[in-house]
């Protein structure tokens, strides 16, 4: 007897079901590689193990749990997602220890699995597992090094109470003062921690993290997002691919960015609603390049109110801290993507919406406030 045919022999189910259907798009070959699971419930526990040594493998690539959700979800079904969650809260006692942003992620995933017989399960596994197997390499993200308490649980709490009240308020005026508040926690914290570092023996640094930016319309989001980042002293690059933006900073600024990104396009949605509504009221019908033009006259309306804003944030004392800062942002950046692109609005053709779209940045949450010393 050969090594060969006892290789053959000795392998499993889940071996003969990978063998046939992980390396090839063929909807037959999945449908063979599923039978053999489905026919064999002992290959369960097996089939589960493989699948979390797929995910480990995902972190050693520079993948995060959300970012394996995000993409599952756009490329699979809702089924998958569950799946693939699952498998992260699975692996995850076998994990190394990870930081507040990865502990974040975990405690998000929807884990509960609907009821499938064995062929479908076995189906949605293949499907899900193929994928995870091909995944790509991206750039490594280390949680910001700091030995002071930049992520103040408190601290960040009050921030999204406020801008959640914001969001919701009819009321102009109290909106702008919840947010113009949240907006001055942020930018105290974040000073605070400068002076931290500048006066600290070991400097902190600066880390990354993803923030999703989902279609559609990602391109106007996208340009937005780096609005945001660059007025909190942070730098945004986006991955189109893979539906996200990866933003360096100081811990401080990166919570900064997700909380006020999150909070503007929340705002940008709503008045985009009301105002595509009133536009039908009026006879039209072209919604998607209503849409488009809207959301992208937004974005660069508020990156410049955005800019201006941050021109007058701090007083002249602290700019040496924070130029200190932004050279050790910018140098993180270029290590991790040393060539990037400058991410342009285009295929905006809709006056109304671009007009409308002005105008709701200008009422936007965005106001500056007295400098920081």
């Amino acid at each position: 007897m050969t090594s060969s045919s006892a290789g053959s022999s000795a392998s499993s189910p889940v071996d003969r079901a990978f063998e046939a259907a992980l390396y090839t798009d063929a909807d037959s070959a999945l449908d063979t590689a599923a039978s053999l699971l489905a026919a064999d419930p002992d290959a369960d526990p097996e089939l589960e193990r493989r699948g979390r040594e797929f995910v480990a493998a995902a972190w050693r690539r520079g993948w995060q749990p959300a970012d394996v959700v995000r993409l599952v979800r756009r490329e699979l079904d809702d089924v998958h997602v569950r799946l693939v969650s699952a498998l992260i809260r699975a692996q995850a006692p076998d994990d190394r220890s990870r930081g507040p942003r990865w502990r974040a992620q975990l405690e998000e995933l929807t884990t509960d699995l609907s009821s499938q017989d064995r062929f479908a399960r076995a189906t949605s596994v293949l499907e899900l597992y193929r994928l995870l197997l091909r995944l790509p390499s991206l750039e490594p993200l280390d949680e910001p090094v700091s030995r002071h308490s930049s992520a103040e649980p408190r601290m960040l709490t009050r921030i999204r109470a406020l801008l959640a009240k914001a969001e919701a308020t009819g009321y102009p005026d109290e909106a702008e003062a919840l947010t113009a508040k949240a907006q001055e926690l942020m930018a105290r914290h974040s000073v605070d921690e400068a002076l931290l570092d500048a006066q600290a023996p070991t400097h902190d640094s600066p880390g990354a993290c993803r923030i999703g930016v989902e279609p559609p319309y990602e391109q106007a989001k996208a340009v937005l997002l780096d609005a945001v980042a660059t007025a909190n002293h942070c730098r945004a690059v986006w991955s189109e691919a893979f539906a996200f933006s990866t933003v360096v900073g100081f811990g401080p600024d990166l919570d900064a960015v997700e909380l006020l990104y999150t909070s503007l396009l929340v705002q940008a949605t709503s008045a985009m609603t009301k105002a595509e509504a009133a536009q039908r009221a009026g006879g039209r019908k072209r919604t998607k390049t209503f849409r488009q033009s809207f959301l992208a006259a937004y974005a660069h309306r508020v990156g410049d109110r955005l800019r201006a804003a941050a021109e007058n944030q701090v007083g002249d004392d602290l700019l040496p801290v924070l130029a200190t800062r932004e050279v050790a942002v910018t140098d993180r950046l270029d290590r991790m993507f040393p060539q990037t692109t400058t991410t342009r609005l285009r295929g905006v053709s809709d006056e109304a919406g671009w007009l409308e779209g002005s105008d709701a940045a200008d009422r936007a949450q965005v106001k500056s406030r007295k400098p920081l010393r």
